[in-house]
């Protein structure tokens, strides 16, 4: 993909709120932000976030501008955002469909379902007993918490249940309050992320990018062969 595809340079959001890629490349570092202040390619703009939980210490949480591909991996095709409106679990299998989708949710003010969502798989990924347990306490804190501002949605039959495994955590704790929040985003905020001007916008864009180089030429006509010399017109009858 070329250095000046929209894609590289900037975000999909981005790309669908009518950012433009800069004019030329630069020679400056890449800004590890969320949008297209520098003309840094993609893998370098979704370098991987380091780890900053363990035990006694609460991981950091994602912000706003925090990439979630990892580096070096290559921006998404026109196929893999097409396939984002046509199945909400391919959306959430895609690393930069929930980076997108977590933009949407933020316009929605309901950034807070996908963080917890993260935050549960996050937690089902963890080993170690002892950073279970803080983990949990802090996702508990952060998104069950009637005291929290970020407090998550469930009904009266899942708070129990998480009440009672908090007792004594696993990567497990949350599963059931994690099926209802992605439930509850697939009813409700994933039809409107699907024909938001965002969406529509950013599948508009990538199916515009130019092809590669190599593409282009294989695509060209061929020229036309040269046509032998005519023949010399014979003699008019006498």
């Amino acid at each position: 993909m070329k250095p000046s595809s929209m894609i590289t340079m900037c975000s999909l959001s981005a790309l669908a709120r009518g950012c433009r890629p800069a004019p030329a490349p630069a020679a400056k570092p890449c800004c590890l932000c969320w949008c297209c202040c520098c003309s840094c390619s993609w893998a370098k703009c979704l370098a991987a976030r380091g780890s900053e939980g363990g035990p006694g210490k609460k991981p950091r949480e994602p912000g706003p501008h925090d990439p979630l591909l990892p580096d070096g991996d290559a921006p998404p095709s026109l196929e893999e955002i097409q396939s984002w409106g046509q199945s909400f679990d391919r959306l959430m299998r895609s690393a930069a469909g929930r980076k997108v989708f977590r933009d949407f949710l933020r316009g929605e003010y309901s950034e807070e379902n996908i963080m917890f969502w993260l935050a549960c798989e996050e937690l089902k990924r963890e080993t170690d007993p002892d950073a279970v347990e803080e983990k949990a306490r802090f996702i508990y804190e952060d998104y069950i918490s009637i005291l929290s501002p970020k407090e998550v949605s469930l009904d009266s039959r899942v708070r129990e249940v998480v009440n009672r495994n908090m007792v004594e955590p696993t990567p497990h704790t949350f599963d059931e309050a994690q099926l209802q929040i992605y439930t509850l985003m697939h009813r409700d905020s994933y039809p409107r992320f699907v024909n938001s001007p965002l969406y529509k916008t950013l599948a508009r864009l990538s199916s515009a990018e130019p092809a590669s180089p190599a593409a282009a030429a294989s695509s060209a006509p061929s020229a036309p062969a040269a046509s032998s010399a005519p023949s010399a017109p014979s003699a008019p009858p006498q």
